[in-house]
């Protein structure tokens, strides 16, 4: 008995609710899976964090059994949709996958406007070293449609193209910042843009200027990131919020950021690496300033007794003018003992070197200056240009000193100097002799790049 035409239509009909339902039990399970990996401490301990991957990946199994289950039925009515959730189920891990990178190039041949396809595309180039097609990539999405994903993907790429100038340069990293910020714009709430905000403000504080400001705005961005919990675990917002406050020589915090970050990734080594340099540093200065460089005790002497204000040059009773543009006419000399705590305004001290402090990053300067009593303090001077430092035994003038007291314990060891913060060579004065332009240079710095 052949069927009516009521009953082949209503077959098409079951068809169709049948071939919906699939999709969105498939669509919802690779969003599961995410969801389980960026939200992976809040079910679970941070020292259950180096089975985190191994976790991730025996969802990752079940969700592509379910999707090599309902392949048939899936691929014969929306093909491009499900090789785009399978692509982006295998990109869930951060290692680089062929099988993934397949069947979203797949995907975006038979649909050009599946946006989230040339995203997850992009992440399979970049993880294969291939930055070239991902920024292509990460271009042909937004001709689909302005997302945040893209714009912060091709931020993190503009600071890692390579540039034959200093002009160049500059344009990458403030065309890099402009995308960061249009991310945030899109979706204030994303805690992953707040990140890239945050590494972006960071790379024009090396790549533009070592600016108070700037280092300001990155930590603001990375506290911004904490607000969205799924970011809040992030190693590389800890690592970079790290870098950050090493440079504002907050050192307590930094040394723990580094920890938090290598405790969310275990497997990870450049936070340990970071944060044991950093503690090295910091042993060298408190031993350094507490023994004067090690300097003998005749040849010490010798050093302070030859201390002269006539050294100030024109520091000595001439114009100064502060960073914030005000013009100082005269500087009253002070002791070190005088000092306060933070910014000293019109007032100029003056010693003499008596050593150097090694540092892995080579920002800042580190020298440690003794005065005509014999305090001894550390120096911190950003913006120095490479090979243009001050040596022993050199007079140097400081105007309006910036003073922090360093005194902490961490790991079972304690720091405690006083340190002093010049953002530019060019404010000292050294062997009667300000400081010129050729002392200055924007120094370079890598922050760690895992994928923000």
């Amino acid at each position: 008995m052949s069927k009516s035409f009521d009953d082949i239509g209503f077959q098409s009909l079951k068809l169709d609710v049948n071939v919906d339902e699939t999709m969105k039990l498939l669509q919802g399970k690779v969003d599961s899976l995410y969801n389980f990996r960026d939200h992976y401490f809040e079910n679970h301990t941070i020292d259950e964090a180096n089975k985190k991957n191994e976790d991730i990946q025996k969802v990752l199994d079940d969700t592509l059994s379910l999707l090599n289950e309902k392949q048939v039925l899936a691929v014969d009515n929306h093909r491009a949709i499900f090789y785009y959730l399978k692509g982006k189920a295998l990109n869930v891990l951060p290692h680089y996958s062929k099988e993934a990178e397949d069947l979203l190039s797949k995907a975006v041949k038979l649909d050009p406007k599946l946006v989230g396809a040339w995203n997850e595309l992009g992440e399979c180039y970049w993880r294969n070293d291939n930055i070239k097609e991902a920024e292509n990539c990460f271009t042909g999405a937004l001709n689909y449609g302005k997302n945040k994903v893209s714009l912060r993907n091709l931020s993190m790429i503009s600071r890692q193209r390579p540039t034959s100038n200093r002009e160049e340069k500059h344009k990458m990293i403030e065309y890099g910042l402009s995308l960061a910020k249009e991310a945030v714009q899109l979706d204030p709430n994303d805690g992953l843009s707040w990140i890239v905000l945050g590494n972006a403000h960071l790379c024009s504080f090396f790549g533009l200027t070592q600016s108070p400001k700037t280092l300001k705005q990155c930590l603001a961005a990375y506290l911004r990131a904490e607000k969205d919990i799924s970011a809040k675990t992030n190693p590389d917002l800890h690592y970079n919020k790290a870098i950050t406050l090493k440079y504002q020589e907050e050192f307590e915090m930094a040394l723990k950021s580094f920890n938090l970050s290598s405790s969310y990734e275990p497997g990870w080594d450049p936070p340990k690496i970071k944060a044991n340099q950093l503690e090295k540093y910091l042993e060298q200065v408190t031993d350094f300033v507490g023994t004067c460089g090690k300097m003998k005790a005749k040849k010490l002497q010798q050093l302070t007794q030859s201390i002269d204000l006539k050294q100030l040059g024109p520091y000595g009773g001439g114009s100064y003018i502060s960073p914030n543009g005000q013009a100082t006419v005269k500087l009253d000399h002070s002791t070190f003992e005088e000092l306060k705590h933070g910014i000293n305004e019109e007032k100029v001290i003056l010693g003499k070197v008596v050593c150097s402090v090694y540092n892995e990053d080579g920002v800042p300067f580190t020298f440690c200056l003794v005065s005509k009593l014999g305090t001894c303090v550390a120096v911190t001077v950003f913006n120095m240009a490479e090979s243009r430092g001050v040596i022993i035994g050199d007079s140097v003038a400081i105007p309006e000193p910036y003073v922090t007291d360093v005194d902490f314990k961490y790991n079972d060891k304690e720091f405690k100097f006083r340190l002093i913060r010049v953002e530019t060579p060019r404010m000292l004065v050294v062997n009667g002799k300000k400081l010129g332009k050729d002392t200055q240079a924007c120094v370079q710095m890598s922050i760690f790049k895992k994928f923000t």
